[in-house]
C-alpha cells in the first residue's frame, strides 16, 4: 500500500471513529478524466496499444508523451425541439475523449466516497466493480448501471440483490412496459446522488496535466480525498447545533 492509499484509508478510519458509517447501501459509477491528448502516427499508436515502446523515440519523447491513457467514446443525449413532430426528442451525441478513468463506489447514507481505482479510459466499468465494493457498509444493495451486469462478475463480486439495485434494460426496437421504466426512474434518483462526486471536475478543473498512470493515480486521489474533505465539512455543519 502506498502513501494514497495509507492516506485515504487514515481518513476513512477517522469517519468511522467519528460515527460517520457506511450505511444505506452503496452506489459505484466512473467517470472519465480527460489527459492533454497525444499526438502520434497510427503506427506508434498500434505500438503503444501492444505495450511496446517506438524504437526511434528519444528519451526526451519517451517523457513527454502519456502512453498509459487510452481513447474513449463519451456517449451523451442532447435534446432537440423537432418542428415538424412538435416535440422534443434526444439525438445522440458521442464525442472522442483521450484519458483515464476515476471508478468510485460511495455509502448512500452520508455520500462520502468510500472506495475508487483508476485506470485508463477505455476500461471496462463492470470490470472494476470488486474494486470499488466496500464490504464494510452495513447494507446489502449496490445500487449501479448496466455496465456493471455482467457476467465478468461472478461469485462475492457480483452485486447483492441485481435486480433490485440495477435498470432494467429496454429490448431493441420494443417499448419499454410502464412498470419497468417507472422502476429506472427509481433507481436513477438513488444512483444520481455520485453526480455530487463527479461534480469535483468542474470545480477543481480536473485535467490530467501530467504524464503516465503513476502520477494520474496520485491526482485523482487527491481530488477524491478533497471532495471527503469539503463533505465532512458540509454535512459537520448541518449537524452542528444552530
Amino acid at each position: 500500500m502506498g502513501r494514497r492509499e495509507r492516506l485515504f484509508a487514515r481518513f476513512d478510519a477517522m469517519l468511522r471513529a467519528k460515527g460517520w458509517l457506511a450505511m444505506g447501501g452503496q452506489i459505484v459509477d466512473a467517470t472519465v478524466i480527460e489527459a492533454r491528448r497525444p499526438r502520434l502516427t497510427q503506427a506508434e499508436k498500434d505500438t503503444i496499444k501492444g505495450g511496446g515502446t517506438p524504437a526511434d523515440w528519444t528519451p526526451a519523447r519517451r517523457a513527454q508523451i502519456d502512453r498509459d491513457g487510452r481513447w474513449t467514446i463519451k456517449r451523451g443525449r442532447k435534446r432537440q425541439t423537432s418542428p415538424e413532430e412538435g416535440h422534443k426528442r434526444q439525438v445522440e451525441i458521442a464525442a472522442p475523449v483521450f484519458g483515464y478513468k476515476n471508478h468510485v463506489g460511495i455509502d448512500c447514507e452520508h455520500g462520502f466516497l468510500r472506495r475508487y481505482t483508476v485506470t485508463h479510459a477505455a476500461a471496462h466499468d463492470g470490470g472494476q466493480l470488486g474494486a470499488v465494493l466496500d464490504r464494510d457498509n452495513t447494507a446489502s444493495d449496490v445500487w449501479a448501471d448496466t455496465a456493471y451486469r455482467s457476467a465478468a462478475n461472478p461469485g462475492p463480486a457480483r452485486p447483492p440483490r441485481p435486480e433490485a439495485a440495477i435498470p432494467a434494460e429496454k429490448a431493441r426496437g420494443k417499448k419499454m412496459p410502464a412498470h419497468i421504466a417507472r422502476g429506472n426512474a427509481i433507481r436513477a434518483r438513488v444512483r444520481s446522488r455520485i453526480e455530487h462526486v463527479f461534480a469535483q471536475k468542474c470545480r477543481l478543473g480536473l485535467i490530467v496535466r501530467t504524464i503516465g498512470m503513476v502520477r494520474t493515480r496520485v491526482k485523482i486521489g487527491l481530488a477524491n480525498l478533497a471532495y471527503n474533505f469539503t463533505r465532512l465539512a458540509w454535512l459537520s455543519q448541518r449537524a452542528a447545533p444552530a
